[in-house]
């Protein structure tokens, strides 16, 4: 129990003191890339998506 007790002080002296946490302006910036990042990856997957049900309702067009 006591390597477990040394694990909690040493993370917490390391966050506390170890850890360079961003500024306030710096993490909304990040957060809007972020968030910008997973727009662009959201609207590419949905192209994709789109033209592939158009190629498989073409397939299927020809089958039928």
């Amino acid at each position: 129990m006591a390597k477990f007790g040394t694990y909690v002080q040493e993370a917490y002296d390391e966050l506390v003191h170890k850890v360079s946490w961003p500024s306030w302006s710096e993490l909304q910036k990040t957060t809007w890339v972020v968030l910008l990042g997973i727009l662009f990856i959201t609207f590419v997957v949905l192209g994709m998506d789109a033209a592939c049900e158009a190629l498989m309702k073409l397939i299927y067009s020809f089958a039928s």
